[in-house]
């Protein structure tokens, strides 16, 4: 199974949205600066969505998806009203 999660700064107002197969490593990964650049300069990081996909194909399809311009005014109207 693959998660597809966005992620919410704490302090900033900027996601993150990324695959992985085991979401607790990759949240304390994310958190503890060890995922790159981005992630590290942003955290800590909170999960504000998830979808479970059973194939790495149909996670990409929506990762691109929420990456997407379409994608970021979906999160923006679904999540960002809800927090």
């Amino acid at each position: 199974m693959y998660h597809v999660y966005i992620l919410k700064s704490l302090k900033y107002p900027k996601t993150y949205t990324g695959i992985t197969k085991n979401l607790d490593k990759r949240l304390k990964t994310h958190n503890s600066g060890g995922s790159g650049e981005y992630t590290q300069k942003y955290k800590p990081w909170k999960i504000i969505y998830l979808e479970i996909c059973k194939d790495s194909i149909k996670a990409r399809v929506r990762e691109k998806y929420f990456k997407s311009s379409v994608g970021r005014r979906w999160i923006k109207k679904n999540l960002f009203s809800k927090i």
